[in-house]
């Protein structure tokens, strides 16, 4: 179980509600003269990055462990269905309160243009306050499911199904962003430092928001795809986030308030997931000892890393008996004793490698510091040592799931010796998201890109042509990590990842069902061949195509959206089945997950997926025929497990 975060109180000037029974408050106490819509747009968004205490319990217990980026480092949360109506109800407060806030920013600016009082850019602030709703509501939409279109006014809200929420937010983004007036350029700047994302520029908040309605479109695509359609083609018209300088950022700063990083709290070993691991692992062409020299600044260092790299048909060390073979991830049992041949080279630009220690890129300070230290001992099932083995330059991710009596053994392997302490034998996220001083990314240019790509690869009208798009997308994820130098390789490549999907637009052919790998015996060191594999994903066609154009595309987007944007790439798999996510490791029985046995783990199903999160109690509580209503629209029981409108049936 994770360490529970610490809380203090967090004073937000003109913010409203801070729980749930608060959702159904006045949000204008105040007379609209007497406060600035910029106020409100602020605290809105600054409330919603939230707080350590928040932050921990949603974005990495939950939206990390479900969306398959990060690690669940203990396993033992939302990647195998549990949850805590504790944490959840802290979510669900914190963004009620950034939600209501956002609402006074609204009701306030209408107040001053009905009273005559409004400034010549009061009705711009209006849109974006408008807009920013809108991200808001999706959010908690798609973690919860039904939710209110029109609370936050005084009365008791009324909950509605998912489809009318979708409808309403892209009703309400088609609006607003048409009503924006970019003829007025600038506002003051006493009022453009209340605004932490683009300073009101209202040109980048008009592109956001329709390439938030894209986002949202696509939601509908398997469920409502006419919809779909119409409104991504009708937002594709307009101007769109496309560049860097567009991106949707919001600065990251030290301390234990809503701006604190989301990746900063020092028991976060954060390492990196198995499925993104499968995902990178040989894709791209681009070699590792062609990267070395970007990410090991030691030349001694250099030439050790050099050394333990891998052929690329290696598997790796065989441990059978220590490590899970209950699970479809076809490389459960190996453990990689060097560094992948090549790899796609974000991956070493996210992602440490263990024992890379005189890095400035390694996690260190009083807090977040990692155990240097990669030697670990294989033990037998009496508990003896029968091998020692050194995780230093190795590439592993660390699987989630119930690791039964294995669980020593997986401590070992993927953790190092001292357990206590972040990893230090599995690959985790760099020293530059633990600092607090980045920038939390919520839109990307290349999102815009994949999600044009997908259009017109469904054969709707788009700007950019398939194959521009999803090489555009690539490019600008590249630029965002510093490795445009190897985009013409990997652009190019047709070798095929763990998953067996390759980057090459026009390289479509399927992989086959297996690939001869070499290994060695864990304990003997003795060589042999073994045909692996590639992973059946029986949620995508049946589970017969693995190199296709949209499997390529909901790839790169996975890969490119790693390790800002967890959520979306859970909304992607529950959407598409894309891209494959293993099941978690059951070496023991795990109640939460109940279709999940040792007779199906093989195969893949959405009842093995977490699906949404339950309302919190204190809804029930404080609003019992509103939370009837959002379980009646809901199309299933308050559970866990139960898929949303838009998702995978």
């Amino acid at each position: 179980m994770k360490k529970s975060a610490l809380y203090i109180t967090v004073i937000l000037l003109f913010t409203a509600c801070k729980k749930i029974t608060d959702i159904n408050t006045n949000p204008t106490a105040a007379s609209a003269e007497q406060v600035q819509v910029e106020y409100f747009i602020d605290n809105s968004i600054v409330h919603a990055q939230m707080n350590p205490g928040v932050s921990e319990r949603a974005f990495i217990l939950y939206w990390a462990a479900a969306g398959h980026q990060v690690s669940d480092a203990d396993g033992a949360t939302f990647s195998w269905g549990s949850y805590s109506d504790e944490w959840i109800g802290e979510y669900y407060d914190n963004q009620s309160g950034a939600l209501n806030t956002i609402n006074s920013a609204i009701d306030v600016a209408k107040q001053q243009i009905t009273a005559g009082t409004q400034k010549e850019y009061t009705n711009n602030l209006m849109q974006v306050a408008r807009i920013w709703r809108t991200y808001l509501l999706s959010e908690m939409s798609d973690n919860f499911g039904s939710m209110p279109t029109s609370a936050f006014q005084g009365k008791n809200p009324e909950f509605k199904d998912v489809k009318s929420v979708y409808y309403y937010m892209l009703d309400e983004l088609k609006d607003a962003t048409s009503k924006l007036d970019l003829s007025i350029a600038a506002v003051p700047s006493d009022v453009s430092k209340e605004d932490p994302a683009y300073s009101f520029d209202f040109a980048k908040w008009q592109a956001y928001g329709n390439s938030l309605r894209l986002r949202l479109a696509m939601r509908l695509s398997e469920v409502d795809p006419s919809k779909a359609q119409a409104e991504f083609e009708d937002a594709a018209k307009g101007p769109l986030l496309t560049d860097k300088s567009q991106m949707f950022q919001i600065k990251e700063k030290p301390g234990w308030d809503d701006l604190s990083g989301m990746y900063t709290r020092c028991w976060f070993q954060a390492p990196e997931a198995v499925t993104f691991n499968n995902l990178v692992v040989n894709l791209g062409g681009v070699t590792t000892q062609s990267q070395i020299p970007s990410v090991i600044s030691d030349p001694a260092g250099q030439a050790d890393a050099i050394a333990n790299i891998k052929p690329a048909d290696y598997a790796g060390q065989y441990f059978p008996v220590q490590l899970t073979t209950k699970t479809n991830n076809p490389f459960s049992a190996y453990w990689l004793n060097g560094l992948p041949n090549t790899i796609d080279p974000r991956a070493y630009q996210i992602f440490y490698m263990p024992g890379n220690s005189s890095d400035p890129s390694f996690p260190s300070g009083t807090c977040g510091a990692v155990n240097s230290n990669t030697v670990g001992n294989v033990k037998d099932v009496n508990n003896n040592v029968i091998k020692t083995i050194d995780g230093k330059y190795t590439w592993n991710p660390t699987p989630d799931g119930n690791w039964g009596t294995k669980g020593d053994w997986h401590n070992t392997l993927f953790q190092g010796v001292d357990i206590g302490s972040a990893t230090s034998m599995a690959p985790s996220l760099k020293n530059q998201f633990r600092t607090q001083t980045a920038e939390r990314v919520f839109f990307g240019p290349w999102e815009t890109y994949f999600l044009l790509a997908e259009g017109a690869v469904r054969g709707w009208t788009s700007p950019v042509d398939a194959r521009t798009a999803y090489e555009t997308g690539i490019a600008k994820s590249f630029e965002y990590w510093g490795t445009s130098s190897y985009l013409a390789t990997y652009l190019a490549s047709t070798d095929y990842n763990r998953d067996g999907t390759s980057v090459s637009w026009n390289h479509t052919t399927e992989p086959g069902n297996t690939h001869m790998m070499n290994f060695v015996d864990g304990l003997t060191g003795t060589p042999g061949t073994v045909s692996i594999n590639y992973p059946v994903n029986n949620l995508y066609k049946n589970g017969t195509v693995k190199n296709d154009h949209l499997t390529k595309i909901i790839t790169q987007k996975f890969i490119a959206q790693t390790p800002w944007l967890p959520l979306e790439t859970w909304s992607d798999h529950r959407r598409l089945g894309l891209p494959f996510f293993e099941n978690v490791v059951l070496e023991g029985p795990i109640q939460t997950l109940p279709a999940l046995t040792g007779s199906n783990y093989m195969t893949s199903n959405v009842q093995f997926f977490p699906q949404r999160m339950k309302y919190p109690s204190g809804l029930q509580n404080s609003n019992v025929a509103g939370y009837n209503q959002a379980v009646s629209e809901l199309g299933g029981a308050d559970e866990v497990l139960t898929p949303l409108w838009w998702a995978q049936h």
